[in-house]
């Protein structure tokens, strides 16, 4: 796929070339950031898009003795004879520099790097690779969040333009989360978590087919069963990112309901986390009350008898008597 070398040629290859006279002798591992969360969003044609033309900027930088191979998934390495420490870090530069070049679509590359060069007969290849990968994994913590956090900004943004629709029901969907949270006089920690919930709650509609999103009248069984992907693929999203692992538990379970017969667990009262509670109704209300692909808007009122009914069988009692008595809808 990007013509680069495999592992059985690259060890076959090492093994030649490990001998004095080729002293300095380094090697470079490259592990691409974010690769599975490119993969679950946009599909394996963008991920494979994406690697190559990682192997095209490597092989761009480096000289025509090198050796580069493609180990795996999303791991790459550079075989430099003759080479020291200080050669194979302007050729990490020149790499990094034309990957800020690149794009697909809307996603930026990164691509973290670890090198280690060995200069005595004594250093054996896998102590190499391995002091290699470790330095790699040490950029790695620094450079894989930050790369993490611009992709799911590109994801929504996605989303978005795709479908408009989706991006008001988010937004009305967060400012009620928002209003019923202030209610409950949650913490503003908590407020601002669960705003950002309610706008991320369908992230995962990023993988489902726009034809599905889309599509008017009543969706087949199959159709139906790729929409109720949408909360998983969401939770596999957001959990990429450190800092919103709790939202990514919170969007997981927003299809729940209070009677267990909801999805993807099947959770029941209160198994189901209370701030996916919130969102059901929030994004429940705005649902019917807005133009959709398959039906036209509700008015509030029929739209709150229907909460009203789906009390203590879809959605938490308590909550939807707090978000009726209260009059939260308001927008």
């Amino acid at each position: 796929m990007t013509g680069l070398f495999n592992r059985r040629f690259y060890e076959e290859e090492l093994a030649r070339l490990d001998t004095e006279r080729n002293f300095p002798f380094t090697l470079i591992i490259g592990d691409v950031n974010g690769l599975k969360l490119i993969n679950d969003s946009f599909g394996h044609a963008t991920g494979d898009e994406l690697l190559r033309k990682v192997g095209e900027s490597i092989t761009r930088s480096c000289r025509s003795g090198d050796i580069i191979a493609r180990l795996g998934g999303d791991e790459f390495v550079i075989v430099l004879p003759k080479t020291g420490k200080e050669e194979a870090e302007q050729i990490i530069r020149r790499i990094k520099e034309l990957l800020s070049r690149e794009k697909v679509g809307a996603i930026g590359i990164s691509v973290s790097f670890g090198h280690e060069t060995k200069n005595s007969p004594s250093e054996t290849i896998e102590g190499l690779f391995k002091s290699a990968e470790d330095h790699m994994y040490n950029h790695k913590i620094f450079e894989s969040p930050s790369m993490r956090g611009r992709t799911i900004d590109t994801i929504i943004n996605t989303l978005y333009e795709k479908n408009k629709r989706e991006e008001q029901h988010s937004r009305r969907v967060a400012i009620l989360c928002e209003n019923l949270a202030r209610t409950l006089e949650l913490s503003e920690f908590k407020v601002s978590q669960l705003r950002t919930a309610g706008l991320l709650h369908d992230i995962g509609k990023i993988a489902i087919e726009e034809s599905i999103l889309s599509k008017p009248g009543p969706l087949l069984m199959e159709e139906w069963d790729e929409i109720k992907r949408h909360s998983e693929i969401g939770f596999r999203i957001l959990n990429t990112v450190t800092e919103m692992s709790a939202i990514a538990d919170y969007v997981l379970a927003h299809h729940e309901r209070w009677d267990g017969m909801g999805y993807p667990k099947g959770l029941s009262g209160e198994a189901i986390p209370f701030e996916s509670r919130i969102i059901a109704i929030a994004d429940a209300y705005d649902a019917m009350t807005s133009k959709r692909s398959y039906s036209n808007a509700m008015p509030p009122e029929a739209a709150l008898l229907e909460l009203e009914r789906g009390a203590g069988a879809q959605f938490d009692p308590k909550l939807v008597r707090i978000f009726l008595s209260k009059g939260l809808y308001k927008l």
